[in-house]
C-alpha cells in the first residue's frame, strides 16, 4: 500500500502534535491451572507462570515502539479473577495474592496488573467475600495491583448486598492510604456488565471465557479527534460525525497493526482492540476539549450529554470499520482527575456529580476518578454506586464507579494522585441520607428486557 506525502505528514502530526498513542498493550493470562489447596503453592505457580508467559512483554513493547515510532504508554497484565483462582485454597486473607502479583510486575517492569477481582452480580461465594474484605489492605500494600468487583448485570440485576459492601470497602481503602489522598481507591473499580477483555486499568481482568493467554490493545487519541474537528467549526452535525468516524478509523488501523505485531512476537492470539478516547492530565489530550470544540462553552453545560453521545457513537463506528475485533469498552472515557478539561469545567462550576452521572448514560464507562469529601459516608458511596449500576443494567451497557473519598478534605479542596491519575477538585455530594435505602440489602431484579432467550 502506497501512502501520499499528505498522509505521512498527517500521521507524524498525530504523534508529535496531537498526542496519539497506544495507551496499553495488555497481556491476559489465565491462572485457572494454578489453583491449589495450598495458597502458598498456588501463589508460587502463579509467579512461575507469569514470569514465563509475560516475561517478554515489556521488551516486545519497547521493540515495537523503537521500530515503528509509535508510543506505547503502558505494558500491562490482566489475570483470571483471583476470587476464582484462590477459592480452592486454605487462605482467608487474600492480600498475599496481591503481593505476589505486585512482585512479579515489579520484577518484569510491568506497569499494572489487573485481576484482583470478584464477579458477584448475583451472589457471593466465601472466596468472593474473602477477596472483597482483602481489597483495602491489598491496595495499600501494593503499588501496581488493580482491583475490580462486578456487582450488577443486565441479566442478573443488582446485588445490593455487594453494593453495600463496596461502599464500606471504598471507605476503608481510602483510610489506609490517607497520606496519599486515598490513592488506593484509584486502583479500585465497581462494575456493571464488566467486559472480560478490557485492556484498561483499573478494571482489567482476564475473563473465564478467555483462552490461556491473549493480547489486547487499548488505543487513545483525544487530541487527534479535537485537531480534526478544528477544521469543521460551524459545520453541520452530519459533517462533524463523518469527520470523527474517519479519524477513529485511522487511529484504530494503527492500533490493529501494533496489536497484531505484538501478539505475533509474544506467540499468543490477538484478542481485541479497544478504541477508547482516554485522556491524560496533559493539555491537548482531553475529551472535555473535544466536547467544547463541538460548540459548548464549558463541558457540563446543557448539550454536553448530546455531544458526548455523538462522539462515543462515531468513535465506535469508525473503530468497527477498521478492525474486526473491536471490544473491551471502546468509546469515550470521562475521568475527572485524568482530564485537564474536565478539571477546568469543575472549577468553572459547569460540571457537577449529577451531570457526570447523566453523561455516563452515553459514554464508555461511568463515574471515573472523582474525588469526594472525606466525610462522605459508606452508604452514600454505595448509593452512588447503585445509581450507576442501574444505568448500566437498564441500558445493557458497561458502567463503572471509581470514586475517591479523600480523607480530611472537603468539597472545593484539591486532591493530588500523581502521574497519569492527575489531580482534581473535590466534588460535593448531596446532603440527604441514603442509609435506609442501602440497608435493605437483597437484589434489585433484572429489567424486563433482560429476558431474551
Amino acid at each position: 500500500m502506497l501512502f501520499t506525502p499528505f498522509e505521512i505528514k498527517e500521521t507524524v502530526d498525530m504523534f508529535l502534535r496531537n498526542k496519539l498513542d497506544i495507551r496499553a498493550i495488555t497481556l491476559g493470562v489465565s491462572l485457572l491451572d494454578c489453583s491449589r489447596a495450598s495458597g502458598k503453592e498456588s501463589r508460587s505457580m502463579i509467579r512461575e507462570k507469569l514470569l514465563r508467559v509475560a516475561g517478554p512483554l515489556v521488551k516486545v513493547g519497547r521493540d515495537i515502539e523503537n521500530e515503528y515510532g509509535i508510543p506505547i504508554i503502558n505494558k500491562r497484565v490482566s489475570v483470571t479473577p483471583i476470587a476464582l483462582v484462590a477459592a480452592a485454597s486454605d487462605d482467608v486473607d487474600y492480600a498475599p495474592w496481591a503481593a505476589t502479583l505486585d512482585g512479579v510486575a515489579k520484577e518484569l517492569g510491568i506497569d499494572f496488573v489487573g485481576g484482583f477481582s470478584a464477579l458477584v452480580q448475583k451472589g457471593m461465594t466465601t472466596s468472593d467475600q474473602r477477596l472483597i474484605d482483602s481489597i483495602p489492605r491489598a491496595l495499600a500494600l501494593t503499588d501496581r495491583v488493580c482491583a475490580s468487583v462486578n456487582v450488577a448485570s443486565t441479566k442478573s440485576g443488582i446485588n445490593m448486598d455487594a453494593v453495600r459492601e463496596m461502599g464500606r470497602i471504598v471507605k476503608e481503602a481510602a483510610a489506609l492510604t490517607a497520606d496519599l489522598d486515598g490513592l488506593g481507591c484509584a486502583k479500585l473499580v465497581v462494575f456493571c456488565n464488566a467486559p472480560e477483555d478490557n485492556p484498561f486499568m483499573a478494571g482489567a481482568f482476564h475473563g473465564p471465557g478467555e483462552g490461556d493467554a491473549t493480547l489486547n490493545v487499548g488505543v487513545s487519541g483525544p487530541g487527534v479527534v479535537k485537531a480534526a474537528l478544528e477544521a469543521y467549526r460551524g459545520a453541520s452535525f452530519d459533517e462533524v460525525a463523518d469527520a470523527i468516524k474517519k479519524t477513529a478509523f485511522k487511529i484504530t488501523r494503527m492500533g490493529q497493526l501494533v496489536g497484531m505485531e505484538a501478539a505475533r512476537r509474544l506467540g499468543v492470539p490477538f484478542g481485541i482492540l479497544d478504541l477508547s478516547l482516554a485522556p491524560t492530565p496533559e493539555v491537548g489530550d482531553s475529551v472535555a476539549r473535544i466536547l467544547e470544540e463541538l460548540g459548548l462553552e464549558s463541558a457540563g453545560t446543557h448539550g454536553t450529554t448530546a455531544a458526548l453521545a455523538l462522539l462515543t457513537d462515531m468513535v465506535k463506528k469508525g473503530g468497527v470499520m477498521a478492525s474486526t475485533h473491536v471490544g473491551g469498552l471502546s468509546g469515550a472515557f470521562i475521568p475527572v482527575s485524568e482530564d485537564e478539561g474536565m478539571v477546568a469545567a469543575v472549577r468553572a462550576g459547569s460540571l457537577t456529580l449529577d451531570k457526570l452521572e447523566a453523561m455516563t448514560c452515553v459514554c464508555s464507562v461511568g463515574l471515573d476518578m472523582i474525588a469526594l469529601p472525606g466525610d462522605t459516608s459508606a452508604s452514600t458511596i454505595a448509593a452512588i454506586i447503585a445509581d450507576e449500576m442501574a444505568i448500566g443494567m437498564v441500558n445493557n451497557k458497561t458502567t463503572a464507579v471509581r470514586v475517591i473519598p479523600v480523607p480530611g478534605k472537603k468539597a472545593g479542596d484539591w486532591a493530588e494522585f500523581g502521574g497519569l491519575l492527575g489531580g482534581a477538585p473535590i466534588l460535593a455530594t448531596h446532603a440527604f441520607s441514603s442509609d435506609a435505602f442501602i440497608a435493605r440489602g437483597g437484589r434489585i431484579p433484572a429489567p424486563i428486557h433482560s429476558f431474551r432467550n
